[in-house]
């Protein structure tokens, strides 16, 4: 098998502050760590792989430092790595940066499945594999908590909904995006991981021309959408004591909760 899988380096976010002068995020001394999705969908590849045989080509888009991402999934089973960095692909919302994304799995060549997780925890909007599959042409199936079989050309999955699972059955190529409760990440291989660090791991870097985009394709220019200001919501408190016997509190409460329309 074929198999690519959609990695993305994210701040730590347990650690994020906000700037309150300029409202954008202060990334100056926060750990960077492998998207937690993402570190679900590398163990789903790198596990098919093993099972069925093949190779796993890992993809980020980000700052030069997101190297270090890929260095880590390549420690944890990895064979290949792609950095996708370039200055016009700054500010990338989710159209652009999946129209990136799909022009470098394109750039790969044949693919049998590509793995993403489910979401960035820096972004949450969970649309980075399907609008990667939209532009691929090819079928996808998110929120994937397990990896039934894969046999004759397809793959059975178990996709989680609301109210239990389906069991849904692809042809290849296809693209599936996974939950944590697919499976417990593997550590890193401490053997690669140093070879990663010592600038051994097989990790190639693409700009903008290697995926064929012109500036105004990618980045803020090719983005459909833009972030006009990122801020923290200010939350005011009231507190109000309630005097008198039970009975009086109690309808006070409701009156008040009635004035405020919440009742």
């Amino acid at each position: 098998m074929e198999i690519v899988v959609l990695i993305k380096q994210v701040p730590n976010t347990t650690e994020v502050k906000i700037d309150p002068k300029t409202g954008n995020l202060i990334r100056e001394g926060v750990d960077s760590i492998i998207n937690p999705d993402d570190t679900h969908a590398i163990e789903a590849a790198v596990s098919l792989k093993e099972k069925y045989g093949g190779r796993v080509t890992a993809i980020s888009m980000g700052p030069p430092q997101a190297v270090d991402a890929l260095s880590e999934a390549i420690a944890m089973g990895v064979d290949k790595a792609i950095l996708l960095t370039d200055k016009p692909f700054a500010g990338a919302d989710t159209w652009a940066t999946s129209t990136t994304l799909g022009k470098a799995i394109e750039k790969v060549g044949k693919y049998d499945l590509v793995i993403a997780g489910r979401q960035a925890i820096d972004g949450d909007t969970a649309q980075i594999g399907p609008q990667v599959a939209e532009y691929l042409g090819i079928p996808h199936v998110s929120y994937v908590a397990g990896i039934e079989s894969v046999e004759e050309g397809r793959i059975i999955v178990k996709k989680a909904v609301e109210d239990g699972y389906q069991w849904l059955r692809m042809p290849f190529p296809c693209l599936i995006t996974v939950i944590s409760e697919i499976n417990q990440p593997r550590p890193f291989h401490l053997a690669r991981l140093l070879d990663a660090c010592r600038e051994k791991a097989p990790i190639e870097v693409w700009n903008l021309a290697d995926v064929g985009l012109k500036v105004h394709q990618a980045g803020l220019m090719g983005s459909l959408t833009q972030v006009i200001k990122t801020f923290s919501p200010k939350s005011k408190r009231e507190i109000k004591m309630l005097n008198g016997d039970v009975r009086s509190q109690v309808r006070e409460l409701l009156s008040q909760l009635k004035q405020k329309k919440l009742i």
